[in-house]
This record gives structure tokens, sequence and C-alpha cells, in this order.
């Protein structure tokens, strides 16, 4: 099996990008703020010019599988994502195929 780790900053981009989508704006104007909690578990808060939208651990999900498809050119369909709350690095995502 392949292994990959996205950063939490890889994270951040695949929100960015998938909101940006969303919204039908460029990923810049696009601010992403990753949140977990024992209760919500993943959550992340994205704004455009003052509106705010909350996506919860599916919707994280989702992101990252475009991510994978559009920006790694990887069959995200296929790729079981596990997301983790690390100490040092923050919020990641580990993919495996």
């Amino acid at each position: 099996m392949e292994k990959i780790t996205l950063s939490e900053q890889e994270v951040v981009n695949a929100l960015c990008l998938f909101h940006a989508k969303f919204r039908k704006v460029d990923p810049s104007e696009v601010e992403v703020e990753l949140m977990y909690d024992d209760i919500g578990g993943f959550t992340a808060e994205a704004s455009v010019n003052g509106q705010l939208d909350v996506y919860n651990t599916v919707n994280f999900i989702t992101a990252i599988r475009v991510y994978i498809d559009e920006q790694l050119q990887r069959d995200s369909m296929s790729a079981r994502i596990v997301l983790d709350l690390h100490d040092d690095e923050g919020i990641i995502a580990n993919i495996e195929w």
C-alpha cells in the first residue's frame, strides 16, 4: 500500500480550493480555520468577504478528495483518508491506496 501525508498547510489549501470553487471566487480570497473538538470532531470555518461557512468532517474529507483528484492527479475514490490531530504538525490527513 502506498501512503502519503498531507500537512496542515496542504489540508488548508484543499479546503481553500474547494470553498473557492463552491463560492466561485479565487482561492486567495478564502480564509480557512481548522478546528477539532471531542464532540464535533474535525471542522473548518471558511470565509469569503465576511461570509462564513462551516465544514463538518464529511465536507472536510470531500474537499481532500477533490484536492487529491485535481492537484495530486490521483484516484481519490480508492483512497482511505484519515484525519489526525498531531501535537507538533496540527491537523493532517493520512492517505492510503
